[in-house]
């Protein structure tokens, strides 16, 4: 259990960090919206009911903050969402409307029209379908959990100037354009405790997770990338300057850079 958890804080990746944001002094008052669990269908046509909850326990937050519902009272917020979900790239509707079903993966909160997408595909071939086109150029996506981006926004509106960090449950990687600039500390987690997340937000452990994953810059990038080329994608920089590539993160003290950079760097 102890080697477990020590490797649950050895995962999260820092990678943002204004003017010390973190760790927050246990004395703060934290703020930590609600967030709005989308109603989502399955490939098997399989659903489930939208709903709302706090996205960590607030006990175990309470164990490290004081916690607030009032924005107004708080000393930092704490957003956590999920990276964005738009599906499998298949949808039935889609054929309902007379296509092929085949639709675009987004890795983006908001709406995309995949304008850049390949056509022809290089997919097909399918016995069970009449066509070897899977292409889905020109047509359109919203993730599901849309309502994570406004989370973010919102939050940032409603505290002001005072520090919004942002959590990110990652389950693939995403344009971080949409809601970077309004945050003043990110975090990436790949399912942890929350217990865990605390450690870190509250400096009883120090970040020192790398990204295993390249952010693209947009979904540009995303659809011309080669697939049979590894790290050949254009990556997102941020505010700071910081490029989110295969490989970065940060500490206390910045960008890390140990023995894991010169083994593991693609270039």
């Amino acid at each position: 259990m102890k080697a477990g958890f020590e490797a649950q804080l050895r995962s999260v990746v820092m990678l943002k960090n204004i003017k010390g944001t973190l760790p927050a002094a246990r004395s703060s008052k934290v703020y930590i919206p609600e967030r709005e669990s989308p109603a989502t269908r399955s490939f098997f046509g399989e659903t489930s009911a939208p709903s709302r909850s706090y996205p960590v326990d607030s006990t175990t937050v309470a164990r490290y903050y004081g916690v607030t519902d009032n924005p107004s009272e708080a000393d930092f917020a704490l957003v956590v969402i999920n990276s964005p979900a738009s599906g499998t790239g298949y949808d039935r509707d889609d054929i309902a409307k007379g296509g092929t079903g085949y639709v675009p993966i987004s890795l983006m909160y908001g709406p995309y029209k995949a304008v850049d997408a390949r056509d022809p595909s290089i997919a097909g071939g399918d016995p069970l379908e009449s066509f070897t086109n899977r292409s889905y150029r020109n047509k359109s996506v919203t993730a599901s959990n849309a309502g994570d981006l406004k989370l973010v926004l919102d939050t940032r509106r409603a505290m002001g100037s005072r520090p919004v960090v942002v959590v990110i449950k990652m389950s693939n990687p995403m344009v971080f354009s949409e809601f970077e600039k309004t945050a003043d500390a990110i975090l990436v987690t790949f399912g942890i405790q929350d217990q865990a997340l605390m450690e870190i937000i509250s400096g009883a452990t120090e970040p020192s997770g790398l990204l295993p994953l390249q952010m693209p810059a947009d979904m540009k990038t995303v659809e011309t990338q080669a697939e049979d080329v590894p790290f050949d994608m254009t990556c997102y920089t941020d505010s700071q300057g910081n490029t989110y590539d295969f490989g970065f993160g940060l500490n206390w003290s910045g960008v890390i850079n140990d023995q894991r950079k010169v083994k593991y760097s693609p270039r």
